[in-house]
């Protein structure tokens, strides 16, 4: 399948797709979002790939925000089609099976912010930039600022990025915990896929249940969420893999996932 607005190659296990439009700094559109989600989906069919890296064209912007050339002349009614595109994409990101790495170049605003919090893990560079700016053009996140940012940082700092629009840098993101880890610009790649490859000595089924649980587990009372992440603990022990890593650790060796 070939896409208009991303490039996508996948080798030794590991997808990476690059948002491609870097003469609008990777802004994102309805046909961004649309075929982020199509691709996604064959990402999610695909035994082949068990690790995703998701990045943007050039070293100037990660995706510097939604659109705003095609959503400024859209009415209230017709806005609801392109957040719908946004939100499909979105939770099909968050709720992949498989892990996905924010490879974050330069500026990640607005839609950009919202993509890469749907993303598991992030690595940014140290140039990349963050926020929710959408205050200060008159609208307020429509794609899960105002509740993944939360969720990540805390509600009062979530509230002060959200309420005042405000970027903040690598560093700050990072103390904050929207990140995991920020490293120069020209070894950002290398680092994702130093971390990729780190997970695909796991079992891939046994990441997927440790993913569920925590993703699906956020939206859940406590109560329900421990009987849910006991549910899946449980499922482990359905598969070959947990097997195979209780065996090799009572015999001392390395273990041999086969993702089964």
């Amino acid at each position: 399948m070939t896409y208009n607005t991303l490039l996508y190659e996948k080798e030794d296990g590991i997808g990476t797709v690059t948002i491609n439009r870097p003469d609008s700094r990777n802004a994102l559109n309805g046909e961004v979002y649309t075929e982020l989600y199509r691709l996604f989906e064959e990402i999610e069919n695909d035994a082949e790939v068990r690790v995703v890296i998701l990045t943007g064209s050039g070293e100037k912007a990660f995706a510097a925000g939604s659109d705003v050339v095609e959503m400024a002349p859209q009415n209230s009614m017709e806005i609801s089609s392109f957040v719908e595109k946004a939100r499909k994409a979105s939770d099909r990101i968050y709720t992949l099976s498989k892990p996905v790495i924010a490879a974050i170049n330069g500026y990640a605003l607005g839609g950009g912010c919202e993509l890469a919090m749907c993303c598991d893990l992030r690595i940014a560079s140290e140039n990349a930039r963050f926020g929710q700016p959408e205050i200060n053009v008159g609208v307020i996140p429509g794609a899960g600022g105002t509740q993944r940012l939360s969720r990540l940082i805390g509600m009062t700092r979530a509230k002060e990025l959200l309420y005042t629009g405000d970027m903040i840098d690598a560093s700050a993101a990072l103390n904050m915990g929207l990140v995991n880890k920020v490293v120069p610009l020209e070894s950002l790649i290398a680092e994702a896929k130093e971390l990729a490859k780190k997970l695909l000595t796991k079992s891939g089924r046994i990441l997927a249940l440790a993913k569920a649980a925590i993703t699906s587990g956020a939206s859940m009372s406590l109560s329900d969420a421990l009987d849910y992440e006991a549910q899946c603990f449980s499922l482990c022990f359905a598969t070959d893999d947990q097997k195979e890593g209780m065996k090799a650790f009572m015999e001392k060796r390395k273990a041999e996932f086969k993702n089964k």
